[in-house]
């Protein structure tokens, strides 16, 4: 089952009473402001600023932590992959190949700000529903085709893993074990090919639905947004931190100590 990332928007906090379409321009910019910055010391800033947000959003930390696994998961071999093959000077060498301690620098460097980044994004959709998201991401003018693909594919991604399990009960039911096998090679062909047709067709049938009742390639919906001034608050404080990551980013961090970091 995926991680259906609003299974928790109910939770009461400040970040779920924060009008949708405030909370996705601040933190969403505050996410596009770390991703610039390029010094350790501020990075671990913005680790920690997503974190509070993360801590202000009420989420469960086992459902946070059940995704961070896997993110991580695959960010670890870059302190492998980077140290080994960075282009610069080596300080020594590991088993004939060169280690860089610039290439270390580089991947703490890309395991923290993406961590900060993913932490972010938990925020801002883990703390409202998701289709309200999308529909206050259509509110700040963002492609209608864009939002509609994007709230289309995490709505059934759902459905597509349901048919799948659906498809291996009634394999399992007929007597099908995974081997490692020409005959077991063959059935997972066929069974992915059967499930992209099923897909498809499920597709047809759920737009042509659509189109009977009335959908022209928009959002038609009830919700009304309505923003305070805390809402303007908690914007303003976030696009601050913000603009003080990249300032200081573009002025060279805090301390000469810490300059070798850099």
């Amino acid at each position: 089952m995926p991680l259906d990332i609003d299974r928790y928007s109910h939770l009461a906090s400040p970040l779920q009473r924060w009008d949708p379409r405030f909370k996705l321009l601040s933190l969403g910019s505050f996410a596009f402001g770390v991703a610039l910055v390029k010094t350790l010391p501020l990075a671990l800033v913005a680790l920690l600023v997503a974190l509070i947000l993360l801590k202000l959003s009420s989420l469960p930390y086992h459902f946070i932590a059940h995704a961070m696994k896997w993110i991580i998961f695959f960010l670890l071999p870059f302190f492998l992959i980077m140290p080994l093959s960075y282009p610069g000077e080596a300080a020594y060498h590991i088993l004939g190949l060169p280690f860089a301690w610039e290439g270390l620098r580089l991947a703490t460097l890309i395991f923290i700000k993406a961590n900060a980044i993913v932490l972010t994004t938990f925020a801002i959709f883990g703390s409202s529903r998701f289709d309200i998201s999308m529909i206050a991401l259509q509110h700040l003018k963002c492609p209608k085709v864009l939002v509609q693909m994007t709230l289309f594919t995490y709505r059934y991604t759902f459905v597509f893993l349901e048919e799948m399990k659906r498809m291996q009960v009634a394999m399992r039911a007929r007597g099908f074990v995974l081997k490692t096998d020409m005959y077991t090679l063959r059935t997972m062909g066929n069974f992915v090919g059967t499930l992209l047709v099923r897909s498809f067709e499920r597709t047809e049938r759920v737009y042509n639905a659509m189109l009977s009742k009335g959908y022209q390639g928009e959002f038609h919906t009830l919700v009304r947004f309505k923003s305070d001034r805390s809402d303007y608050i908690k914007a303003v404080i976030v696009l601050g931190i913000t603009i003080a990551l990249l300032v200081g980013d573009l002025s060279g961090g805090f301390t000469p100590a810490i300059q070798g970091w850099y």
